[in-house]
């Protein structure tokens, strides 16, 4: 039979004549956030070391207090999970918030994503409402969004749903990992499958004409040609900074970084 997760609620003398409140977890538990094994977590909460006063004294006592109530909250939320009863509290959350929050982890397509979403599901969503049916909804509403840039002007492309469903499924994987979802709704979703489409490209004749053609704007004549040379979309060259240009083996320099349509990392000599 597994061990129970106890919560102790711990003192730990700091600088500044102060106490930090923290709470011990025993066995240890799996941090959602760095999904690594920890048996402290810092609450922010200080009291006074030696309190001078009735009013410090009070200080304390209310701190100490809200702490205990975290503590018996934390306690609850980890009966609820390791005895498989259902957290009403959590399901209660709102989605929209932790969507955000993990946006600005992400990359600008999560932001598109994001918006989209927020269309669907008319700017109000909980962890409850994520339901199989619900999120096949929003499969559908990709088929056939709008553009949310240029004025909306026409339907999304087929690729572009595509890319946008898959990020949302990968957000629904990381809510299942962080225990926010009871269910992996990934097993029941379908994906958008991917056309393949005719890309245009310059040739070497035309590049060479475009270098030899007057521009009034000079960076952005050089942010055209290092696209063609390079290969690399805007939405990467505007992710570009100084720590993705690295020395490679040979001696020389290249690009490393990790595209933001496919998520993949690419080398460029």
């Amino acid at each position: 039979m597994n061990t129970c997760t106890k919560v102790f609620l711990r003192k730990k003398a700091i600088s500044g004549g102060r106490i930090s409140l923290y709470l011990d977890f025993y066995p240890a538990i799996r941090n959602p956030h760095t999904n690594r094994m920890s048996r402290r977590e810092t609450l922010g909460i200080y009291i006074y070391a030696s309190p001078k006063n009735e009013r410090e004294k009070q200080f304390n006592a209310s701190m100490e207090e809200k702490a205990e109530a975290i503590r018996c909250r934390r306690f609850e939320q980890l009966l609820n999970e390791q005895f498989d009863f259902l957290d009403k509290e959590k399901l209660r959350m709102d989605f929209l918030a932790y969507f955000k929050q993990k946006c600005r982890q992400k990359y600008q397509k999560w932001d598109c994503v994001l918006r989209h979403f927020t269309i669907y599901c008319k700017g109000k969503c909980t962890f409850g409402d994520l339901t199989v049916d619900f999120c096949k909804g929003f499969r559908n509403y990709l088929l056939t969004a709008q553009r949310q840039r240029n004025n909306g002007k026409g339907p999304i492309s087929h690729n572009s749903a595509a890319g946008y469903w898959s990020t949302f499924r990968a957000l629904l994987k990381i809510t299942y990992q962080e225990k926010y979802i009871r269910e992996n709704l990934n097993d029941f979703l379908e994906k958008i499958e991917w056309k393949e489409v005719k890309k245009e490209f310059l040739t070497l004749a035309e590049v060479k004409q475009l270098v030899a053609t007057p521009c009034k704007i000079p960076v952005l004549k050089q942010a055209v040609l290092f696209s063609c040379m390079t290969g690399l979309r805007i939405s990467d060259i505007l992710q570009l900074s100084w720590k993705h240009i690295q020395m490679g083996q040979d001696g020389g320099y290249l690009i490393r970084l990790c595209t933001e349509k496919t998520e993949e990392e690419t080398n460029l000599p």
